[in-house]
């Protein structure tokens, strides 16, 4: 009998550690409340956003600003926005920037990558003793206008692209996961007279989709949110990204006027409703596209974690 009380002292004394799944209840209500607490702080401000986008103009004016849950849901701020305006044109520059800057990153960094891995490699050490240097020195704003300036791609797309088409640290991460990766099976296709490009395609990039995928997320998420190269070498409001939009009209709270909606004759929605519209529409993209790439985030992020 002894025995059986010790035993089960020790097992309620185990169970009571903070952390365990069989704690206290005390504290497990502790754990969810303040897991509530986190959502809440996540989930309200975009609940608000959302909501007084498809308010209408009647609440908005009643409460005098955001709504939190709308009464007569609307989507005369889309509509206004998305008919053929600013913003519909702003969304289109901005999913093409996004698309082509990010296949251009990826081909580049990729096969800069792949090239630094293989050992004997021409100018290897150089080269990513440059790619370590532009780390740590990054050029200022005045040199790198005067190139896009003298390259002649002001007012250009590819000034969205270009300038930013390669991140050293992506590459440096890419090399990482190439290197590691097993040198018998590239040593034994080039026995059978595979050509690098043929390596490259059909036996790297299959083994490090997760390592590709979370790089192409980061070159992604930076093409769609960027809109500091495009205050710069954008001179026509006809070529800005959704991302300069949201910035003139939301940050800088200017007035969005009766041209750059879709029907100018129309009745606007409220400002307000409008800007939380740009804001959703700014949000949506990467919403969308993130689950299908959650699996291979949650691989890639674990790149050089374990070992063996």
């Amino acid at each position: 009998m002894s025995t059986i009380s010790t035993s089960g002292r020790a097992s309620r004394s185990y169970s009571a550690v903070p952390g365990q799944s069989g704690g206290p209840p005390l504290w497990r209500v502790a754990k969810a409340l303040v897991l509530l607490v986190c959502i809440a702080l996540v989930a309200l401000p975009f609940l608000a956003v959302l909501s007084t986008s498809l308010a209408d103009a009647a609440q908005i004016n009643d409460t005098g600003g955001f709504v939190l849950w709308p009464d007569h849901p609307t989507l005369d701020s889309y509509r206004a926005l998305l008919g053929g305006g600013l913003v519909s044109r702003a969304m289109m520059v901005s999913v093409g920037v996004t698309v082509v800057g990010t296949l251009v990153s990826l081909g580049a960094s990729i096969s800069l990558a792949y090239g630094l891995s293989r050992p004997g490699s021409y100018g290897q050490k150089p080269i990513l003793l440059l790619l370590v240097f532009s780390l740590l020195f990054v050029p200022g704003i005045i040199p790198s206008y005067l190139l896009v300036k003298q390259l002649g791609l002001i007012n250009s797309y590819w000034s969205l692209i270009l300038p930013t088409a390669v991140n050293a640290f992506n590459v440096i991460v890419l090399r990482s996961f190439f290197t590691s990766l097993p040198r018998e099976l590239i040593d034994a296709a080039r026995i059978d007279g595979a050509s690098e490009w043929r390596i490259l395609t059909g036996i790297v990039m299959p083994l490090s989709k997760a390592a590709i995928a979370v790089i192409g997320l980061f070159y992604a998420v930076s093409y769609w949110n960027a809109f500091f190269n495009a205050l710069i070498y954008i001179n026509q409001s006809a070529k800005w990204p959704l991302q300069l939009v949201l910035q003139t009209y939301v940050v800088n709270n200017a007035a969005i006027g009766q041209g750059q909606t879709s029907d100018p004759a129309a009745a606007l929605p409220p400002t307000v409703a409008l800007q939380a519209a740009i804001l959703i529409l700014s949000i949506v993209p990467i919403i969308v596209i993130y689950p299908f790439l959650q699996r291979h985030l949650t691989k890639g992020v674990m790149i050089g974690a374990v070992k063996g």
